[in-house]
């Protein structure tokens, strides 16, 4: 970043350092400061004051542990989709927010509107969830398989941005 301890102003002032601790905190969150220091070259304080300047810039938005849904005896993953009508969107919102099995909610464009990630214990209880959400309109819902490991969140570099 340039500036010293100005705060960044859109993604594009990042600087080499600050992507370098965005990817990482977000691939390896435990990593303490003075590590992170080593890793990227530069003092602990100077570390701790990055940090802190992209947290209050909010790029970096929370620290959280990931957690396997699988050992928790929620074994079945699946994804529905379901197509209302905005008359009916607040609605849903205070549905999904009730049902401890929905961990993400996307609002989508397109003929559905959200996009739901739900983790089961089971069949009966996928089947009451789909259920509950298809009184708001028609559903999709589709078992995933296998997920894999999510990439870090990379801001675009000055070279990638322009067309």
């Amino acid at each position: 970043m340039t500036g010293g301890t100005s705060e960044p102003s859109d993604p594009y002032s990042l600087d080499a350092v600050d992507r370098e601790l965005l990817g990482l905190l977000q691939n390896e969150g435990r990593l303490g400061v003075t590590e992170l220091g080593r890793r990227v070259n530069l003092s602990q304080p100077a570390v701790s004051a990055r940090i802190k300047r992209l947290e209050r810039a909010g790029i970096i938005t929370g620290y959280r542990a990931v957690v396997d849904p699988a050992r928790l005896g929620l074994t079945i993953h699946a994804v529905i989709r379901l197509r209302t009508t905005h008359a009916r969107i607040p609605a849903c919102l205070e549905h999904f927010a009730g049902l401890p099995e929905v961990v993400g909610v996307y609002r989508l464009t397109g003929e559905d509107c959200f996009l739901l990630d739900v983790h089961t214990a089971g069949a009966a209880r996928l089947e009451a969830v789909v259920d509950g959400i298809a009184r708001f309109g028609p559903v999709t819902t589709s078992l995933v398989l296998r997920a894999y490991e999510p990439k870090a969140v990379e801001p675009p570099s000055p070279e990638r941005r322009r067309p």
